[in-house]
């Protein structure tokens, strides 16, 4: 009689691919992994933070000596959200998502995760996921604070402003939007070039450069600009009253929140496509 084994009776083990979960914690991890991640972070959150400071700083020095006309057209969000911290972010955040992809192409990690993975779309989408969700957490934290630092040193000038005044809810939240959009601009770009230093250089070109090569006189260039992501976010922090937002053709908020959504998409796609299609060598 022949002993039967256990190893005879047991049913056969089939390998099950991996869950979504399981593509988003090594996402997680392979992000947290970099430590051009964290240097970025703590970049990103300092210029958010330090610049608005060091604007509302100038203003609380300055407001003694300034006209009441120039008081009543000035915004509390221009100190908040100053223009150079937008593009030092726009930089920072666009070059981890250009990172975030460039960086498993010049390593091989991409050919290896491929071939764990066949399934390409999944992967996309678990890294479109953790980059999108902890680069929101990241502006949302560098939103508010910049705001809360400012708003506190101007309100010893009394030209601070409140959450709940009009505009102030909506600039914080499209300078928290601007972070993740950006790196999702970036990281597009990666998946395009699959290098990482053409990435970062498209994206600045991109985001930053090429708005300044369009002007607002003509209908079709107004179109453009105000479609550019930047542009957008500048719409979006300016206080409605604003006497230079009735020129011939002014930007909308409705236009530029249209504007935000439309990058994020096409920006998200181009990533899946890319992946998808092209050789991960």
């Amino acid at each position: 009689m022949t002993a039967v084994t256990p190893s005879a009776t047991a049913p056969a083990r089939t390998a099950h691919p991996p869950r979504h979960r399981d593509l988003l914690a090594a996402e997680w991890i392979k992000l947290w992994s970099l430590r051009s991640t964290w240097g970025a972070f703590a970049l990103l959150l300092l210029a958010m933070v330090g610049l608005a400071a060091h604007a509302a700083l100038a203003t609380h020095a300055d407001w003694a000596q300034w006209s009441a006309e120039r008081r009543a057209v000035r915004s509390p969000l221009w100190d908040a959200f100053p223009a150079e911290a937008q593009m030092f972010v726009v930089l920072a955040a666009s070059g981890v998502g250009a990172v975030a992809i460039g960086g498993e192409y010049a390593s091989g990690l991409m050919r290896t995760t491929f071939a764990a993975v066949p399934r390409r779309r999944a992967v996309a989408a678990a890294k479109l996921t953790v980059l999108t969700g902890v680069l929101t957490l990241l502006g949302v934290l560098g939103a508010v604070a910049a705001f809360a630092v400012s708003q506190a040193i101007l309100a010893d000038v009394d030209a601070h402003m409140s959450v709940g005044d009009p505009g102030a809810l909506r600039g914080i939240v499209a300078t928290a939007l601007l972070v993740p959009l950006s790196a999702l601009v970036g990281m597009a770009l990666a998946a395009l070039t699959r290098h990482t230093a053409p990435a970062i250089v498209s994206a600045a070109v991109v985001l930053l450069l090429l708005p300044t090569a369009v002007d607002d006189d003509e209908r079709w260039s107004a179109l453009l600009r105000h479609a550019m992501p930047v542009a957008a976010w500048q719409r979006l922090v300016e206080p409605g009253t604003a006497p230079w937002l009735d020129g011939p053709h002014p930007a909308t908020v409705a236009g530029a929140w249209t504007a935000y959504a439309g990058w994020a998409a096409v920006a998200a796609t181009v990533t899946v496509l890319a992946l998808h299609r092209r050789s991960p060598t």
